[in-house]
């Protein structure tokens, strides 16, 4: 299983969601993530935090979706509608849920401030991504409607529930 983790910059929530994703999976499933509007660099703060968590991120980097090396059964965008960002709409025949975070990259404040922020992104996608891993095989293979249900109550998780 091939996932996609979409946003617009493909710099901080996106990479943080490939990376704990594949970190996690299965042998056989992988995630990428890429951005409609790439910003060509990885954000500095997610990488030192997935390096504080001891995440592997070498090979990541920022690209567009276009061009992806393989074509994914889930697309997951992470913007966070909500603040008023435009989600990319990833438009091939894939299965698509909406799991939105806010950008930990736009908060302003202490340092304690920013790094609670990205420590906050990180526990809402990590428990999500728990989740997804979570499902049971028979649901992922059989009813997509099911399958697709599910993705969208786990986009609703926020990182403190077990």
């Amino acid at each position: 299983m091939n996932i996609l983790f979409l946003c617009t910059g493909n710099s901080c929530r996106s990479l943080i969601s490939e990376a704990v994703f594949n970190h996690l999976a299965p042998a056989g499933w992988n995630a990428l993530s890429a951005g409609s509007h790439p910003t060509g660099r990885l954000n500095a703060r997610a990488l030192a935090l997935l390096a504080a968590k001891g995440i592997p991120t070498d090979g990541y980097y920022s690209k567009s979706w276009d061009g992806l090396p393989v074509t994914p059964d889930v697309v997951v965008t992470v913007c966070d509608s909500a603040a008023g960002e435009t989600c990319p709409a990833y438009l091939g025949p894939v299965l698509r849920t909406h799991w939105g975070v806010e950008d930990p990259s736009h908060v302003t404040g202490t340092e304690a401030e920013i790094d609670a922020a990205f420590e906050r992104a990180y526990a809402i996608l990590r428990a999500r991504i728990e989740a997804f891993l979570a499902l049971p095989p028979e649901r992922l293979a059989g009813d997509r409607a099911a399958f697709k249900a599910a993705l969208d109550h786990i986009g609703k998780l926020d990182g403190s529930m077990p």
